[in-house]
């Protein structure tokens, strides 16, 4: 392995220590951060998604944080086209870009050739659907592909959730059915790129998981998520985020706040999981021990 990369990407599960490598890495390549999380885009959203702070950045330039209201939308197709820019502008003042975030189809998005523009599906409705993927997992959109349309449903994977998406636009925003998919998008690099992948032992995740919400809790998550109910910011993007949704049911009275906090936690162990499923089938990864990959990658990089 060697350091002559045009993009580095750090990814893995939430919780897992992305934050501190990428520091330390930016610091090491002379590199620039780049925000890979599809909901710290948004302002007013911090202690529920983990947002790096500015003493956290220590002195480490970051972007694509904080650049949207909670109410606008934001697709994967707009992040696309924001990154690809940062980059060039990174590169152009001799750094080093690094995608650092744990939303998988957006970093893939950036580094591969996805085509989004050449879809005529209204961007909101593609967005709800990636919304829907995030939140239910790959199962479920695929066994909604195959209510509506279940002959192309045997055709795709349900961890092909770009073809399965499609196919359900297609399905319920077309006349015509996504029967196959000609297209091979996504499988060709546009950068010469490393993604570093952090994983840890499950049980040991799903513990600083939850120890991670309790923290939360402790740094005023209440008060943030209660701040945007009481601005009645409602049916957004932001507000299906994890962290913000369960607390919007205890405010509306479906859930106790115990039973919230618990639903948080199991929320977010499982969209741990799926992100680890993710990683592994849609992406190449060069996968480290979370505890040891700081030594571990400066090893393989540096050498």
């Amino acid at each position: 392995m060697n350091n002559n990369y045009d993009v580095i990407a750090i990814v893995g599960p939430t919780a897992v220590g992305k934050t501190a490598l990428s520091i330390e890495l930016a610091k090491k390549l002379d590199g620039e951060i780049i925000n890979g999380d599809s909901m710290q885009v948004y302002r007013d959203l911090n202690i529920g998604t983990a947002k790096i702070t500015p003493e956290e950045m220590d002195g480490v330039p970051h972007h694509l944080l904080d650049i949207l209201e909670p109410t606008d939308s934001f697709s994967v197709a707009d992040y696309q086209q924001a990154v690809r820019e940062k980059i060039t502008e990174i590169q152009a003042r001799g750094k080093m870009p690094i995608i650092v975030g744990g939303t998988g189809l957006y970093v893939q998005a950036v580094l591969y050739d996805f085509r989004f523009t050449e879809e005529k599906i209204d961007e909101g409705v593609r967005e709800a659907y990636y919304t829907a993927l995030e939140q239910l997992g790959p199962e479920a959109m695929h066994a909604r592909l195959a209510a509506v349309d279940p002959e192309t449903a045997k055709t795709i994977h349900p961890n092909n959730t770009r073809r399965v998406i499609r196919a359900l636009e297609m399905a319920e925003h077309s006349d015509v059915k996504k029967s196959n998919d000609a297209q091979h998008q996504g499988e060709k690099a546009l950068y010469h790129h490393l993604i570093i992948g952090l994983n840890m032992d499950r049980e040991k995740l799903y513990e600083r998981i939850n120890l991670r919400v309790d923290m939360m809790l402790e740094q005023g998550l209440v008060d943030e998520v209660r701040g945007l109910y009481d601005r009645d910011i409602r049916d957004v993007q932001a507000i299906r985020a994890i962290g913000y949704k369960e607390l919007y049911d205890y405010f509306d009275g479906r859930e106790t706040f115990e039973q919230a906090i618990e639903n948080l936690k199991q929320n977010s162990r499982r969209y741990a999981k799926r992100q680890l499923t993710y990683f592994r089938n849609k992406m190449d990864i060069t996968w480290y021990d979370s505890f040891s990959a700081k030594e571990a990658v400066f090893k393989d990089i540096f050498q």
